[in-house]
């Protein structure tokens, strides 16, 4: 019993979750984010992905929990309990939806690699608007670390976060 305390605290016994890229692009640190509630990780630890193309892919086998109704964002649950909210842009929301085309429902369960949302990008930089999208693990209290696994380019279902 004493083992079982000793082997929780130290983080034993717990596998390491992948989360792979939702998105084709360049992998920044959330600290690189030009809203501060990302830089401090106010939402969770996470990634932050300038798109190359206007696709969102699952990351993970799992559900789509929350489609908003604009489509700039979704929040995710892996079969693991990862909690992951993935979110377009940046003040996105005050589009209204328009240049979003959300492929899921709310509560839809989702493969690694189905294509979950599509975004117009040339026309939300036209509107003034920042393509940089946050990928970020709001359950992040619930791991013991969140370690970004990519760097620079990288293409969808490449490895994203590490959770441990």
């Amino acid at each position: 019993m004493i083992f079982d305390t000793i082997k929780k605290a130290l983080g034993g016994g717990k596998k390491t979750m992948l989360v792979s890229s939702p998105m084709k692009g360049e992998v920044l640190p959330l600290a690189k984010s030009s809203d501060p509630v990302h830089q401090e990780e106010m939402l969770g630890k996470g990634a932050l992905i300038v798109p190359s193309e206007g696709k969102v892919f699952a990351p993970f086998k799992g559900k789509a929990v929350m489609v908003f109704e604009t489509g700039h964002a979704l929040g995710l649950v892996s079969e693991d309990g990862v909690e992951l909210l993935i979110h377009v842009g940046l003040d996105t929301v005050k589009l209204n939806g328009k240049y979003f085309t959300a492929h899921v429902k709310d509560n839809q369960e989702i493969n690694e690699g189905d294509l979950l949302l599509e975004f117009d990008m040339e026309g939300i930089k036209s509107e003034g608007y920042l393509i940089e999208s946050p990928i970020i693990v709001t359950n992040t209290g619930d791991y013991k670390s969140i370690n970004t696994a990519a760097e620079g380019g990288v293409e969808k279902n490449d490895r994203l976060l590490e959770i441990i």
